[in-house]
């Protein structure tokens, strides 16, 4: 019997095992785009969100697409969610080949200086940006270490640049939202840490600046739009095996940390 080209290719298809992300904060904005574009790569998305049903209706969206992706709830500031989800994703799929931590907040009150800032706001903002994303990647991490070739990114922003926020020629530098920024800053500290801890591994952790981005946080007046917002994540998230490991980039651009 003839089989024709088609065919071949389904086969072929079938035998080559799809790379794996997991999107947290997934349902909206930078997320759902990164969903999106690594969906279109041809990686299998979970996309993962606080609230369930907005999640699920985000997935919906994006399988109307023709694109696969599946949907998680995980909570970042709830262990008992994180702990579900990675136990979920392991009992589906076995392994873990891409985590962006993309969910985050920013709770700080804008026309304050940073010695006016509530310690609930630092407390609130932590929570989210370092403890909940340390603690999702930790869960995590043993099914990452099972990938041939394992990519932890996590979203941070120029604002957690600590030689932009110290130098005055720096036009971040007068872009002073504490609590927000000191808690980017953690994350490009960890990247670091865990990056040196894998290093001899095939697990690559890297922070990345989205850009300021026409999202609900960075607002309708910012220059960047969502998909190009996006686009840095996606990078980071399939570079190959010589590709950097325990640095800060924005498109293709190394920045200062």
């Amino acid at each position: 019997m003839m089989v024709s080209v088609l065919d071949h290719s389904i086969e072929l298809e079938t035998k080559v095992e799809r790379k794996l992300a997991l999107v947290t904060g997934g349902n909206k904005g930078i997320g759902l785009e990164t969903a999106r574009q690594l969906a279109k790569g041809g990686v299998q998305v979970i996309l993962a969100s606080r609230d369930g049903a907005r999640g699920e209706a985000a997935a919906q969206v994006l399988v109307k697409e023709g694109l696969p992706v599946e949907h998680v709830q995980l909570d970042v500031n709830d262990s008992a969610s994180i702990q579900r989800a990675a136990s979920e994703i392991e009992g589906r799929h076995g392994r873990l080949d891409i985590l962006i931590n993309n969910a985050g907040t920013v709770l700080d009150a804008l026309d304050k200086p940073p010695s006016a800032q509530t310690l609930e706001t630092w407390r609130k903002t932590f929570d989210t940006n370092v403890f909940g994303l340390v603690e999702t990647t930790l869960a995590f991490l043993p099914l990452l270490k099972k990938s041939k070739a394992g990519r932890i990114v996590n979203v941070s922003s120029r604002l957690g640049s600590i030689n932009d926020q110290a130098d005055p020629t720096s036009p971040y530098y007068d872009f002073k939202v504490p609590a927000y920024n000191v808690s980017k800053a953690a994350v490009n500290a960890w990247t670091v840490q865990l990056a040196h801890e894998l290093r001899s591994t095939s697990v690559k952790v890297n922070s990345i600046h989205p850009g300021h981005v026409k999202t609900d946080m960075g607002g309708a007046s910012a220059p960047m739009e969502i998909v190009d917002g996006a686009k840095t994540s996606v990078e980071l998230a399939l570079i190959p095996a010589d590709g950097p490991n325990g640095g800060f980039f924005h498109l293709g651009e190394r920045l200062p940390w």
